[in-house]
């Protein structure tokens, strides 16, 4: 990768994923784009207002910087997207279509994320497979397929460099989270610290995958970077660093606030969109073949978030 073009810039992943790529490739290198302005984003490097269904003033962006590799990250999440289905599918699926025929004109690599949520409830949910039975149950897992076979689609019937992971949940403590199903293992943290306690949304026997940030941060590049010719699956490739439930996560918090107190208000839909996800995903391809190795473990991230919200905290950015 040499000139990178980041889609969706703004969301929860490509915020951190733009600072992330100019650390590495320089901030010339890395041009970020969204559909909203970004100070922040604009500061370091180069940045463009785009909605990335306008095919047209897309292509003419990836042209006028000479890009090579490009991030699709446009993405409506999945309790964001039960609420406006339509809306979720012409935007996901029109965003990926924009980005193939680009990646497919122009010569690019292309980046596109999938998710846990590619799974349903026939999926085998202990060790879930690479490769199993799919059937999502919300309109988000369904976009998500239709991208891992998309993306194969245009790797198989036109060369095009397509290459993608299924993301667990993220947690981050640089940005709130954007409307997903595992968002409460971000907000857990915040109201731990800003208040004491949790309210709960998913009921506290449910296992997901999971992984921290800076892990998810360095799989898009570790991915990208890898020899073409090892790549046996490109969309997409399993890839997890813990799995736990509320009661386990509050649990790991209360090593470091003993008073944390957390108490449920379930919301049906978020239940049953995490009751139809894998427990845990098998990883194992991810590993042997771009040598996928997560850093963070539960009891390191629980500690570093803590301490990142609480430095937020006092400084008032909380």
């Amino acid at each position: 990768m040499k000139k990178i073009l980041i889609v969706g810039a703004g969301g929860q992943i490509g915020s951190e994923l733009t600072t992330y790529l100019r650390s590495i490739y320089g901030d010339a290198n890395v041009v970020a784009s969204d559909m909203r302005e970004s100070k922040a984003l604009g500061e370091a490097g180069p940045f463009e207002l785009l909605d990335a269904l306008d095919a047209k003033a897309y292509a003419g962006i990836v042209s006028k910087y000479k890009i090579d590799s490009i991030f699709n990250l446009v993405a409506l999440l999945s309790a964001t997207g039960e609420k406006i289905p339509q809306k979720a599918w012409e935007i996901n699926i029109g965003a990926l279509m924009n980005s193939l025929e680009i990646a497919r004109e122009n010569n690019c690599a292309l980046f596109t994320p999938s998710s846990i949520g590619a799974f349903g409830p026939s999926t085998p949910k202990d060790k879930t497979p690479q490769d199993t039975l799919m059937r999502p149950t919300t309109i988000y897992g369904v976009c998500k397929v239709t991208g891992e076979l998309l993306g194969d689609y245009y790797h198989t019937r036109f060369g095009v460099d397509t290459r993608s992971v299924r993301f667990p949940g993220l947690i981050s403590s640089l940005t709130l989270p954007g409307g997903g199903t595992t968002d409460y293992a971000v907000e857990i943290f915040y109201d731990a610290v800003k208040t004491g306690r949790f309210a709960c949304p998913i009921p506290g026997d449910v296992y997901m995958d999971m992984m921290y940030m800076p892990d998810a941060l360095n799989a898009c590049v570790q991915l990208m970077e890898t020899d073409p010719a090892r790549l046996v699956h490109r969309n997409a490739f399993n890839i997890t660093s813990m799995s736990f439930t509320p009661e386990i996560l509050a649990a790991e918090i209360r090593k470091h606030m003993p008073d944390f107190e957390m108490t449920y208000r379930i919301d049906p839909v978020k239940e049953g969109i995490a009751r139809s996800w894998p427990d845990s995903m098998d990883d194992a391809c991810a590993r042997r073949e771009w040598d996928w190795a997560p850093t963070w473990d539960l009891a390191s991230m629980t500690a570093d978030m803590l301490r990142n919200v609480e430095r937020k905290h006092r400084e008032g950015k909380v």
